[in-house]
């Protein structure tokens, strides 16, 4: 249920005083981040967690103590305890702070005291193309030697992993609106990639979604970096008193994409232009329109934090793309397997338009719906889009918090996918297209939650077959 959230900020000033930090859920991608920087401000830091995997193996590389499964000895000697929103409130180590009386913030919290410890804290916010894009500054200002620290909610192959810690006074983070989670960070540059309905479990309306974005402007205290062609996104800065720095397409955009490669191109090429002053032309490496606006934020950010238009350029260039947004998992058998993680139509039209563009003889689609009342709300939109492709398979919905009130099932929407197939597990997926797909196909397999794991079935069948 939608309410009206507030920055809480009476935690501001709790690392001055402590020095030993525990998180519950350490491993998560929100929270290895966080860990890493304050290690390397020489706190004490511990964790725990209940499964293992690549960012909770990347955090006991600095031989922490971190804990496998919750126990309430685990927060021993700790000053402060930090949980991820996913940690229910009868957690065995969450219980014993309050008894203890050890003060415990969630992981938005927590974004937001690290952040204001930044003169240039800058949050990549929007619906769509939060991790691209803040992978994509965050090579930029690596690239040229801006020392920048980031969190990113992905893996950036340059850095290898999804956080880095440098030395300079920027900052470059997420800023997710579920739950309104960014009301908690203070920016000094925000930037608004785009708006759209999404989330309307919690948020309710499209109204409140947009209200909250106003919010969250509201508390940036420099700038705000906007989509100029994104109505939603102008709606939101109209009456805003910062500086407004905009981009996209239209001429009425500060920095332009201008001279865009034709539609049958797999990565673009543009001039990038600032204020009608021609900066310098970018070459992508990764696919889809969806992907110049995005390069066109990072550049704006860059370019407004001093990056050079030619680090800007040569860096873009140098973007592989971050881990699940159209990720290519392999090649066996001429069929190449990819991943990504669109959830929403807005997302899986750029996908899927950029995938029909790359020269496949058939694009499949493996779909897995995720929440169901996100599958109720935007049904038709779903539709549409994953019909863009040439086969579809719809998974099971991925429940996620959710229990299924709405009476929504993947064939309600299968059946509005012309030729499309309804299958439940991963496993029958996997066998329908391994049997099904030809040589020069692509399998793209997509949702928000777990189905990366299809994705690698689907691999390790194909190269078995091929081998």
């Amino acid at each position: 249920m939608y309410v009206d959230k507030f920055c809480d900020r009476s935690y501001d000033n709790i690392l001055d005083s402590i020095k030993r930090v525990h998180f519950i859920g350490i491993g998560g991608s929100g929270m290895c981040p966080l860990a890493e920087i304050l290690i390397s401000k020489g706190y004490e830091v511990s964790g725990s967690d209940t499964s293992d995997g690549d960012t909770l193996r990347r955090i006991k590389s600095y031989g922490i103590p971190v804990y496998m499964g919750h126990d309430a000895e685990n927060i021993k000697g700790a000053e402060l305890i930090v949980y991820t929103a996913a940690v229910k409130s009868d957690n065995a180590e969450l219980v014993a702070a309050k008894e203890q009386g050890i003060p415990a913030i969630e992981r938005s919290v927590m974004l937001g005291i690290v952040t204001r410890r930044y003169k240039n804290a800058v949050a990549i916010s929007g619906t769509h193309g939060k991790t691209t894009t803040t992978g994509m500054l965050s090579q930029i200002l690596i690239g040229s030697g801006k020392e920048p620290t980031a969190i990113i909610g992905g893996t950036l192959p340059a850095i290898g992993g999804n956080s880095y810690v440098g030395s300079s006074e920027t900052i470059v983070c997420e800023a997710c609106e579920y739950v309104d989670s960014f009301l908690q960070i203070t920016p000094a540059v925000a930037v608004i990639l785009n708006v759209d309905a999404d989330h309307l479990d919690y948020f309710e309306t499209f109204d409140n979604v947009k209200k909250s974005f106003r919010k969250f402007i509201d508390q940036t205290s420099q700038t705000v970096i906007v989509n100029g062609d994104d109505k939603n996104a102008l709606e939101c800065v109209k009456d805003t008193s910062l500086n407004v720095v905009t981009f996209g397409f239209g001429d009425n955009n500060n920095y332009r994409a201008v001279l865009i490669s034709p539609e049958s191109t797999v990565y673009d090429t543009f001039e990038l232009y600032y204020n009608n002053e021609l900066l310098c032309t970018v070459t992508l490496s990764v696919p889809g329109k969806h992907n110049v606006y995005n390069a066109l934020a990072a550049a704006a950010a860059a370019h407004c934090l001093g990056v050079s238009a030619e680090d800007i350029a040569v860096n873009l260039n140098k973007f592989m793309g971050v881990h699940r947004r159209f990720e290519i998992l392999g090649k066996f058998g001429g069929v190449t397997i990819a991943d990504d993680f669109a959830h929403h139509p807005t997302e899986i039209t750029a996908a899927l338009s950029a995938a029909v563009k790359m020269g496949f003889n058939t694009v499949w689609n493996v779909f897995q719906p995720h929440t169901f009342s996100r599958t109720y709300m935007l049904l038709d939109d779903f539709a549409k889009a994953l019909s863009i492709s040439d086969k579809s398979i719809i998974l099971e919905i991925l429940p996620v918090r959710e229990t299924n009130t709405y009476n929504i099932y993947n064939t309600d929407l299968g059946k509005k996918i012309p030729g499309s197939v309804c299958i439940d597990t991963f496993e029958e997926a996997m066998d329908y297209v391994c049997k099904n797909a030809k040589e020069g196909d692509l399998i793209l397999t997509m949702g928000g939650g777990n189905v990366y794991m299809c994705a690698n079935m689907i691999r390790d069948k194909l190269k078995e077959m091929y081998a």
